[in-house]
């Protein structure tokens, strides 16, 4: 479907006479292009930001986020066409090294850089071109710090410590052989800056444009970026659940502030307003059908069509590619599969027996419903085939018939190869409600003897705001008009923190399954932990590693992490490669600090 809007990545382009939007980068060396033709004016800029989105959606750093995210995870396991990428065949054998191709970073260097270098340049063009307000400079600063930010967040969940620099490389003499920061480091310095531009972000844009309320940054963005840079911040300083909680607030309550304007615009009827109070208490969370017994249609609002008003941020991707200057998605036709063959990854054993469990052996997925209602048994994988697609983001179209409830039927159909234009969302507000609600859990007290009475006036209200946002979204997903008792989760089954907290983690890896979020996940419970108990645990339960040789790997905390490409260490000579992991030559390497 084409999105009628004025596309973000190269429309700006045109503006420019170029043909696309790295066009300026390869006439002439960067550095004498920037001075003698380059950065005079508004439009300049622009073009410049629009390349930072287009390298960030590029296909190789595209399947790195979902390859890192996901693919040490228990949720995925081999395809019928792995034996083409033997790189990720490995990978999912936990037979990583050092020349495993994935494990190269150029991509999100090539966003950083080029993010770098419109925060070092733009100023100058404010001072030559009066249509380059301060504002809008501001607005510039804040928007490529953000992606910046992003870019830096991913690498230092995947490798832990990284080179980190806020210069713009634009000369060949310049030493870029930089020794790896350490992750806490990092990550104070991230959220440090996009503390500093997060006022000066665009709250909204035009409603115009509403592909650019979710697909640029905005004031929304950075603070989900906060909210969970937070998060992982609170493993070793709890204020950071504080903050963490706090940006949760912030973006809720923005988020709310647009769905009101929204209904009292379209003026919603008394009834439908009622079922929504009911299913999403108040929460802006997309619904899907009220009223008839065909469901998951919120599925296609989110990631075929868009912008929805839960989606923070996404990557925006077009089906008619040629001709428009759109990218499609083609790293999910690849690894998750379109409509003539599955993907290089498919959903694992592990996850499909889940699916197809009787209710009360259910791991993943609830045990309380008598029968299978929660729509993310039927959109994140078809069970009922050995290697089916992952159908969400391969999946173009979703229906869920409960005319029958004890006997639900799905029907779908796939994207065609090379035409996938599937949301690549970053963030959502149920990943954002889970985070505060996994904030809010860990604020909650161990156990004291002698001390129930406190213990219980502390954690009450943290575990009723924590259950509530896991219920609304797991009742969002609940394929029934009218909701009983019996459809829902019961608080009285989550009365204790590790009973919550538990809750929240499988919440999460329901809800957000596929989205490059697992194994992250993992990683950041393990730090919190100390230990590598919650990432054995998961991955005792995957199909194409050996059990044993994993369980020992994993109890070393370097082993949950990634190692640097060997290339990158044979010109970085700073770089000290991460002792887990081998460097997969014929001889050992010698790394010199």
């Amino acid at each position: 479907m084409k999105k009628n809007y004025n596309k973000i990545i190269c429309a700006i382009c045109v503006v420019c006479g170029l043909t696309s939007c790295s066009d300026f980068l390869d006439i002439k060396p960067q550095n004498e292009i920037i001075f003698e033709d380059f950065w005079n004016e508004k439009a300049d800029v622009d073009n410049v930001v629009a390349g930072c989105y287009s390298a960030l959606q590029n296909e190789g750093v595209r399947k790195r986020m979902m390859i890192w995210g996901e693919a040490r995870t228990e949720n995925v396991m081999a395809g019928q066409g792995i034996n083409n990428d033997i790189n990720l065949s490995n990978i999912l054998k936990e037979n990583i090294t050092a020349m495993n191709s994935y494990t190269t970073w150029e991509g999100f260097y090539d966003v950083i850089n080029r993010c770098n270098t419109v925060l070092k340049y733009a100023p100058g063009v404010a001072e030559k071109d009066p249509a380059y307000t301060q504002g809008d400079l501001n607005a510039t600063i804040a928007e490529v710090t953000a992606l910046r930010s992003l870019s830096y967040f991913y690498l230092i969940r995947t490798f832990r410590d990284v080179p980190f620099s806020r210069e713009a490389f634009t000369d060949d003499d310049q030493t870029m052989d930089l020794p790896a920061t350490p992750f806490y480091e990092v990550l104070d310095n991230l959220i440090g800056d996009l503390r500093n531009v997060e006022d000066m972000a665009v709250k909204r844009y035009p409603e115009t444009q509403p592909f650019y309320q979710t697909g640029r940054i905005t004031q929304d963005a950075i603070r989900a970026m906060l909210c969970e840079m937070y998060l992982w911040k609170g493993a070793v300083d709890p204020i950071g659940y504080d903050s963490c909680v706090y940006y949760a607030e912030e973006v809720i309550k923005s988020k709310k502030e647009l769905n009101d304007e929204y209904e009292k615009k379209h003026r919603l009827s008394a009834d439908t307003k009622a079922a929504l109070e009911v299913r999403l208490n108040g929460y802006p969370l997309v619904n899907d059908n009220l009223t008839g017994t065909y469901f998951g249609n919120y599925y296609e609002e989110l990631f075929v069509e868009g912008a929805s008003k839960e989606t923070v941020f996404e990557l925006v991707y077009d089906d008619e590619k040629a001709g428009n200057g759109m990218l499609a998605n083609d790293a999910v036709s690849s690894l998750y599969g379109h409509s003539n063959a599955t993907g290089l990854l498919v959903g694992s054993k592990y996850l499909k027996e889940d699916i197809e469990a009787d209710a009360s052996k259910r791991v993943i997925f609830e045990p309380e419903q008598k029968n299978k209602l929660d729509a993310r048994l039927y959109v994140n994988c078809d069970a009922t085939k050995d290697n089916s697609p992952i159908l969400k983001l391969a999946a173009r179209s979703f229906e869920i018939d409960m005319k029958t409830p004890s006997t639900p039927k799905s029907d779908y159909s796939l994207y065609p190869q090379k035409n996938n234009s599937s949301m690549w969302i970053i963030y959502r507000l149920p990943d954002i409600m889970l985070m505060e609600a996994e904030a809010l859990c860990e604020k909650m007290m161990d156990p004291i003897d002698g001390e129930d009475s406190l213990v219980s006036a502390t954690n009450k209200p943290l575990m009723e705001k924590a259950f509530t946002l896991v219920n609304v979204i797991n009742k969002r997903a609940i394929c029934k008009k009218d909701l009983t008792a019996s459809d829902t989760l019961k608080s009285t089954n989550y009365a204790t923190k590790t009973a919550m907290t538990d809750l929240v983690k499988r919440e999460r890896q329901r809800e957000l399954m596929f989205e490059g979020k697992r194994w992250y996940d993992l990683v950041r419970y393990a730090m919190r932990a100390g230990n590598t108990e919650p990432v054995i645990n998961a991955v005792m339960h995957r199909e194409d590693v050996n059990k044993e040789y994993s369980q020992n790997f994993f109890k070393k905390m370097d082993a949950i992490f990634w190692p640097y490409n060997i290339e990158e260490m044979k010109v970085n000579r700073n770089l000290v490669a991460n002792p887990a992991f081998g460097s997969g030559e014929n001889s050992s390497y010698e790394k010199a600090k």
